[in-house]
């Protein structure tokens, strides 16, 4: 009832103000209509009817442009008289409560009950917030000292999360603040990412390049002359450098991997092909670490969906570790089985070796970029620190994903779980 008063007052106002435009038009249409009634007899129906045509012609806008605007303008401030206060937090997908001038929550939208709980209209933002940032944010925005500003706070129950909050009055003489809360734990997550690459990445390059700087003084200072030490110094600098190879060139499969999308199934991959054909090419390691591969392959056909070339790099990966890692246990197990029954079924391929096995403290982190059990049998084995971090974004990119099960003494066991279909 209330919006269809208001509709029709509008209504009012706008023929109240093309007829006030049209004024002078109308009293002039009038005179000359009566000055014509009284000098030449025209009939009365024809005076009242010209009158009626006088008067509809000042309902006309002057203009075309003025109509446009004032229809616009009426029809803005009706859509905007229904909308509360309520509503438009409602649509703001970030955290966001309106507060008094006593500091006290007068609303808060659903985001932010989510986010923080326990917020309720009379409850005090200092009490809520008690860190001094978030303090001195509303002292500043409370005394009028500043029209709007905005701090960096953290959340830490239940999850820790970073928080960008800016804090504003709203409208004129409202009494009325609001607090709006742009979550932030995603970037800073990201850049500590980043940070964290570029460090452990530099750090892997500047040993190499210490070593190798290192040597080459040597050979042009004490070794000058000395063919057996210069010898045995240009074989570590080969060393060296085929490990910084091996290095930028993981860093590059890795920057490759994380700018491809996700993989759409197309080309079918034959599973018993491509790991033979990854034993095949791993026999001289496997040889040279005393390693004996064996197989057990299921029946029938073994396909699955995906690009062969990322999937043999996952199983080199997983076959080499287990060579050079599982040595003591003398062998190493390749097995292919149908995945576990369900909706969606797969293929799991598992690569078990009898070594010294893994800690279970180390599994969750084991592919993290630059994250090793023992960081000198790793170097001693010529790794990267990012061949199971490769494996698990070529995983994640053919929708498939890597299970780690060991125990100390008895051996590792990867399992690649594959979609079949």
């Amino acid at each position: 009832m209330a919006d269809t008063g208001t509709e029709r007052k509008t209504t009012v106002q706008a023929v109240a103000a093309r007829l006030w435009n049209g004024r002078w038009l109308l009293a002039a249409g009038i005179v000359a209509v009566a000055a014509a009634y009284g000098f030449a007899g025209m009939s009365v129906y024809v005076v009242l009817l010209a009158c009626a045509v006088l008067l509809a012609a000042a309902m006309l806008p002057t203009g075309g442009a003025s109509q446009s605007i004032q229809s616009d303008a009426a029809i803005e401030a009706s859509g905007l008289q229904r909308l509360t206060g309520e509503y438009l937090a409602a649509a703001v997908a970030d955290p966001l409560i309106i507060f008094d001038r006593t500091a006290t929550i007068v609303h808060a939208n659903a985001a932010a009950f989510a986010a923080f709980g326990g917020i309720a209209p009379g409850l005090s933002l200092p009490l809520k917030f008690r860190a001094p940032e978030m303090q001195a944010l509303l002292d500043g925005v409370l005394s009028g000292s500043v029209a709007s500003d905005a701090v960096d706070y953290t959340e830490k129950l239940p999850v820790e999360r970073a928080y960008r909050v800016s804090a504003s009055s709203v409208g004129h003489a409202t009494d009325l603040f609001v607090l709006v809360f742009k979550d932030q734990s995603e970037t800073r997550r990201i850049d500590r990412m980043r940070a964290d690459f570029i460090a452990n990445a530099s750090h892997e390059l500047r040993t190499p390049l210490a070593s190798i700087s290192g040597f080459i003084e040597t050979l042009r200072g004490p070794a000058r002359n000395d063919p057996a030490a210069r010898e045995q110094f240009l074989q570590i600098m080969q060393n060296q450098t085929g490990r910084m190879a091996r290095l930028i060139d993981d860093l590059l499969s890795l920057s490759r991997l994380e700018m491809k999308p996700y993989l759409k199934p197309g080309t079918e991959v034959d599973l018993r092909q491509t790991i033979d054909s990854v034993i095949d090419s791993l026999g001289p390691l496997a040889r040279e670490n005393g390693v004996v591969i064996e197989r057990d392959y299921a029946e029938g056909p073994l396909d699955v969906p995906g690009d062969r070339d990322e999937l043999f790099q996952v199983f080199e990966n997983l076959l080499e570790n287990a060579c050079k890692y599982g040595q003591p246990g003398g062998r190493v197990t390749v097995s292919i089985a149908g995945g576990e029954a369900g909706p969606e079924p797969g293929i799991d391929v598992t690569i078990r070796d009898y070594g010294p096995g893994i800690p279970e403290e180390h599994i969750p982190r084991i592919t993290e970029r630059f994250y090793r059990v023992d960081v000198e049998s790793s170097r001693t084995q010529k790794g990267t620190g990012l061949g199971l971090s490769i494996v698990k974004h070529i995983l994640t990119r053919h929708n498939a994903r890597l299970s780690i099960k060991s125990e100390v003494g008895k051996g590792a066991a990867f399992t690649v779980h594959l979609p079949a279909g």
